[in-house]
């Protein structure tokens, strides 16, 4: 009887340490799934500010073509694209993007002053496909946004905090958009 109730008891004692063992693989597994979505989410971003950039100096050029005396609008458009090239945490390209984004509206408005160009087509083309490529990355950005609430509700909610404090998961930052971006964007031609 005794051998019997020690043999139940170890059975017990390997049941339980199995399940612990595959809870906490659940568990870890889990986090790194959130982690690599949020990460696969910032490339997605960055895939769609690369897009947007690539486009801004043949908008530049387009409208030094017609308007060459307003180099300190052109500079300021070129200075902002390098700044949010370089920008690296969710903060620095936010406050990038806020430049940028204040560089091109004054780039639209400088383009408001040559009928010509508002009438290029090579410009209207341009304007477009910046227009559709922000609308991409203003979705990019809120799929990143999405992913890292999931990800950081993972990360310090329990049991999973345990988990993330032992294999070093970290929570991850929002990107958040300048109070000038919160509003909405008026360009008008």
């Amino acid at each position: 009887m005794k051998g019997l109730l020690v043999t139940a008891a170890l059975i017990v004692l390997a049941v339980v340490v199995v399940v612990v063992l595959v809870v906490s693989v659940l568990i870890y597994n889990g986090l790194v799934r959130r982690r690599n979505q949020v990460d696969s989410a910032w490339s997605q971003m960055d895939v769609q500010r690369k897009r947007r950039y690539d486009l801004i100096p043949n908008l530049v050029e387009t409208v030094k073509g017609y308007a060459s005396h307003e180099q300190g609008t052109l500079d300021a458009v070129t200075e902002a694209r390098a700044r949010a090239l370089n920008a690296q945490d969710p903060a620095d390209q936010a406050s990038a993007e806020s430049m940028l984004t204040g560089a091109l509206k004054s780039l639209f408005v400088v383009a408001e002053s040559y009928p010509d160009l508002r009438a290029s087509q090579k410009f209207l083309e341009l304007q477009q496909e910046l227009s559709a490529t922000s609308d991409r990355a203003a979705y990019a950005r809120q799929y990143y946004n999405d992913a890292v609430l999931t990800y950081n509700n993972a990360v310090t909610t329990v049991p999973q905090r345990i988990f993330a404090a032992v294999f070093r998961f970290r929570t991850r930052e929002f990107f958040q958009a300048s109070g000038e971006e919160r509003g909405p964007v008026r360009v008008q031609f």
